[in-house]
């Protein structure tokens, strides 16, 4: 994430200097308003369609457990193999082999494939220690500085992994028994490529804004994730709690280790390979939320800034893809341009005070900057808050909280902006690991390991 594309300020500064120069400076923030409320308002549409779908099939967003009940006698299970990496993951690791264990599959066709990526602290002792006499574990040790961060790690562990389908969690994540199952079950559909299943969030009592990440957690996924599968078969795969064919991802060359969301990265692949992404809502594990306002921002520019980088990757590419047709290539574009919202909030924001500090703006009606003000209330995120909120049964209560969602959208406005302007100046950046409510208390030194070793 090196590269550096200055023409794109230039050719943005040129733009606007070409429309100022033909309609003057008024004209200009005339243009650039209807800019913003176009993008706004196609936003807000499909936000509303991805609401309508969710709130049409809530009946499919409610679990059962019950019904889970004797899947893993169905014949035909594909042989499994679950990679998880693992880096200074000492706080949690116990808790990842214990819930690996109480995965439920038919015998002898799991296997577990767990990568000590270079750690400086306990982690592969106890991932070691805690799946010693299990034959299903296999635990890698990663030299320390390895490159690639997670898709890294996850591709040394691609050439031990047996299973027909390769399932991945992250290290805090704990399944519930019957994901396997239910992952590996939409296999048997030739045109899947890959799965996603649903991720919670099981500390949201731990600080106010692990609540707010709890919530919009339900709205991404019981909302946003479960409608874009609805609409229109494309939902994403998320890089946790998903699945993906192995003779598919060694033909796609692994994950790609350029980028920070490895998993944006293989969703446009996989579908633009022809295969298709499909989403399981009843395939549930728990993952932790950040908890303070810098976690957020690390996790958050991490993802702004790789699916950014994605967007500039594959756009093209999309854009002129025959495997797909025009109204998948016009969903994976917006998808790809998500995080590109946030920036143009933030030009609504500079459109707002050009407004208030134009000429004219003492003696005609502030309608214009009053309508730029209108699309920052975020009304499409607001809407699947809300209905993602209903949908997961929470207290009346906790509508109370969805104020709190404002200063939270404009601290994603400065982040997705930063990491717009970082991309675009070729600023470097590596994946970083999130870190855990634990590693505070209990993080250690421990020597960097030397080769990759079983």
């Amino acid at each position: 994430m090196t590269a550096s594309r200055p023409e794109v300020l230039l050719g943005l500064a040129g733009g606007a200097t070409a429309i100022a120069g033909v309609v003057g400076l008024t004209g200009l923030l005339i243009t650039l308003t209807a800019l913003v409320q176009l993008t706004f308002v196609v936003y807000l549409l499909r936000h509303a369609l991805f609401a309508l779908a969710a709130g049409a099939g809530a009946a499919a967003t409610k679990v059962n457990a019950e019904d889970s009940i004797g899947l893993v006698a169905v014949a035909g299970c594909p042989a499994v193999s679950v990679l998880v990496a693992c880096h200074n993951e000492q706080s949690v690791a116990a808790d990842l082999v214990t819930a690996l264990q109480r995965l439920r599959y038919p015998p002898g066709l799991a296997q577990f494939v767990l990568v000590d990526d270079g750690s400086t602290d306990a982690t592969a002792g106890l991932l070691e220690s805690h799946s010693a006499g299990d034959r299903r574990f296999l635990v890698l040790r990663r030299p320390a500085g390895g490159a690639g961060g997670k898709s890294g790690a996850l591709n040394a562990a691609l050439p031990h992994a047996t299973g027909d389908v390769i399932v991945v969690f992250d290290a805090d994540h704990q399944p519930e028994p019957d994901v396997l199952v239910r992952l590996a079950g939409h296999f048997r559909d030739p045109t899947v490529g890959a799965v996603q299943g649903r991720c919670r969030i099981r500390n949201p009592h731990s600080s106010v804004l692990s609540r707010l990440v709890a919530i919009d957690y339900a709205a991404g996924y019981l909302v946003n994730e479960y409608g874009r599968h609805a609409v229109y078969g494309l939902p994403a795969y998320g890089g946790a709690n998903c699945a993906v064919r192995r003779d598919l991802l060694v033909d796609l060359g692994g994950w790609n280790e350029n980028s920070v969301t490895e998993d944006t990265d293989l969703t446009v692949r996989v579908m633009l390979s022809g295969f298709r992404v499909t989403y399981d809502i009843k395939a549930v594990d728990t993952e932790e939320a950040v908890e303070t306002l810098h976690q957020f921002w690390r996790q958050r520019y991490r993802w702004a800034r790789g699916h950014q980088q994605v967007c500039r990757d594959y756009r093209r590419a999309v854009l002129c893809s025959r495997r797909l047709s025009r109204r998948d290539r016009v969903e994976l574009l917006m998808f790809l341009f998500v995080f590109h919202v946030p920036v143009v909030s933030a030009l609504g924001l500079v459109l707002l005070v050009a407004w208030l500090v134009h000429p004219l703006a003492a003696v005609t009606s502030i309608q214009a900057p009053l309508f730029v003000l209108w699309t920052l209330l975020f009304l499409g995120p607001l809407l699947e808050l809300g209905c993602g909120m209903l949908l997961s049964g929470v207290s009346r209560r906790a509508v109370s909280w969805i104020p709190l969602f404002i200063p939270l959208f404009v601290v994603s406005i400065a982040l997705c902006a930063k990491a717009w302007l970082d991309g675009v100046l070729g600023r470097r950046y590596a994946w970083v690991k999130t870190a855990r409510a634990g590693d505070a208390v209990v993080l250690q030194p421990r020597p960097a390991h030397g080769e990759l070793v079983a």
